[in-house]
Order: structure tokens, then C-alpha cells, then sequence
């Protein structure tokens, strides 16, 4: 369980940071096939698929609450270093991945899904630096109405290898409002702050509602495309793999580059492909 529960944080991390997938991470960590199972067979085998998500979930929470107020900084003071952090972690799973397609031998059609996926992620990442117009987050029916779709958006986003769902959200306007209502949202819990709690709940619920409708929807979609493609699906996720520390360096800062840093920039690829090779285990 405890392995779990760390996996949804690198999970819920990786959520947080536009270029950065979630559902990558999780092929990165051995758990992708395993996770589409557990939502897609959620009324079917229920115990044994809540005894795999709570666990992720409640990393993913964790994540999310708690390192919301850590990455900023830490992108802030030392860009180079966490980006190569979370490079190294979604590079360590591409040993895993591969493996599902050694000796199937190169097609034109296993060829072509890597080129489209890979273009599609490093042509997000280009554009990505251009945010969308100001998010609504008036508590009005339209309102609830676009943060329930922005959670379907998100979270659709978020499962599939290689697509950032946080991207996503700073494509279409979302992405700084959400972070600044998980803070506030936070913040007013512990201050029990009932006027500002009933405001986060006005912008997080519907938008959460929103995420666990996309979830379901989307991992169906996946299950599906694995069971009648699956060397295509795989080739795919390597395209986004491998298109995923492109999309990183487009949409993210280095700072100053000194020697120091291209050192400990090192250093931090290397932890960070470690552990997405411990925990694929």
C-alpha cells in the first residue's frame, strides 16, 4: 500500500507540471495496465480495484495538496534541476515500455502512431506558452457548467501516456486559477475560513465531478484500443515518451546555466530515472 500511495504522489506531481503527464509516470511505474483495469472493472471486481485506486488516490491527493506549494518554488530558484528531475523520471520507464515491443520488428504501421503522438505533444508544448483568455470562476450555472467540462478536458488529458493535462488546462485559461483555488481552498481549511471554504467548493466540485466522468470515459476508450492494437498502442507511448523532455524544455524555464548547475542537473536525472525504474518494479 505504502508503494501506492507513493506512486500517486510521482503521479499527482506529474499532474501538476504543464509538459509532465500523469498517465506517463504511470506506464514510467509498471501501473498503467494495471490502473485502466481497476477503473474500467471498477463495479466488477470492486474490492480489488479499490484496494489498488485508493491508494494511488490518496497519493495523487497528497500530491496535489501539498507539493502545489512546493513546485512553484522549486521551478522558481532551481528550473534546470526539477525539470531534469522529472525528465529522468519519465525516461527511466522507457526501458519497461520498449520491452512490450521487442521483437515485433518495425512496420510502417507501428512507425507511424510513434511520429503522430510525438508530434502532437512537442506541437502542444509550442503553442503552450500562449494561455488562453481569463477562467471564470464565478459561481454561476455557465460557470459550473465549463468547470465540470474543463474537469472532463483535464482529466482525459491526465490518463492518456504523454498528454500533460496540466498542458491542457493552460492551453484553455484554467491552468493558474485551478492551482490558485487548490491553495486558497487549502489555506481556508485550516483557517476555517467558511466563506472562502464554500468558494473553493464552488470552483474544485464541479470540476472534480467533471474529472471522474473524463477518467472513466477515456480509460474505456484506452482498454479498448490496447486489446485490438496493442503493439500500435505501445508504439505510440513511446512516441509520447519520448517527446515528453522536448515538451518540458519548450514550455519551461532553465535560469542560469552555470557548470554547477549542468552538475546537479545531472544528479537529479539520475534520481529521478531511479526511482522510475525502482518503482516499476
Amino acid at each position: 500500500m505504502i508503494k501506492n500511495i507513493l506512486k500517486g504522489i510521482v503521479m499527482g506531481t506529474a499532474n501538476i507540471i504543464p509538459g509532465v503527464s500523469g498517465g506517463t509516470m504511470a506506464v514510467s511505474m509498471g501501473i498503467y495496465d494495471k490502473l485502466i483495469h481497476s477503473v474500467t472493472h471498477l463495479l466488477k471486481d470492486f474490492k480489488e480495484s479499490l484496494k489498488f485506486l485508493i491508494p494511488i488516490a490518496v497519493g495523487m491527493g497528497i500530491a496535489l495538496v501539498g507539493l502545489s506549494f512546493i513546485i512553484e518554488p522549486a521551478f522558481e530558484h532551481f528550473p534546470l534541476q526539477t525539470n531534469c528531475l522529472f525528465i529522468g523520471l519519465i525516461v527511466g520507464g522507457l526501458p519497461a515500455v520498449c520491452k512490450k515491443v521487442k521483437g515485433k520488428g518495425i512496420k510502417v504501421s507501428y512507425v507511424l502512431p510513434f511520429l503522430i503522438f510525438f508530434a502532437i505533444v512537442v506541437g502542444m508544448a509550442a503553442i503552450g506558452e500562449k494561455e488562453g483568455a481569463a477562467a471564470d470562476l464565478s459561481f454561476s450555472l455557465w460557470s459550473v457548467i465549463k468547470l465540470f467540462v474543463v474537469g472532463v478536458i483535464a482529466s482525459a488529458t491526465m490518463v492518456i501516456p504523454g498528454v500533460s493535462g496540466s498542458m491542457m488546462l493552460l492551453l484553455i485559461g484554467y491552468y493558474n486559477p485551478i492551482v490558485a483555488s487548490i491553495k486558497n481552498f487549502v489555506t481556508a481549511l485550516v483557517s476555517l475560513d467558511m466563506a472562502r471554504i464554500m468558494q473553493g467548493c464552488g470552483v474544485l466540485v464541479p470540476m472534480g465531478i467533471g474529472i471522474v466522468v473524463g477518467v472513466f470515459a477515456i480509460a474505456k476508450l484506452i482498454e479498448i484500443i490496447f486489446e485490438k492494437f496493442p503493439i500500435q498502442a505501445y508504439w505510440a507511448i513511446i512516441g509520447l515518451i519520448v517527446a515528453s523532455p522536448f515538451a518540458i524544455f519548450l514550455l519551461g524555464e532553465v535560469g542560469t546555466v552555470t557548470a554547477l548547475s549542468i552538475v546537479v542537473s545531472v544528479l537529479t536525472f539520475g534520481i529521478g530515472f531511479l526511482i522510475a525504474m525502482k518503482l516499476g518494479e
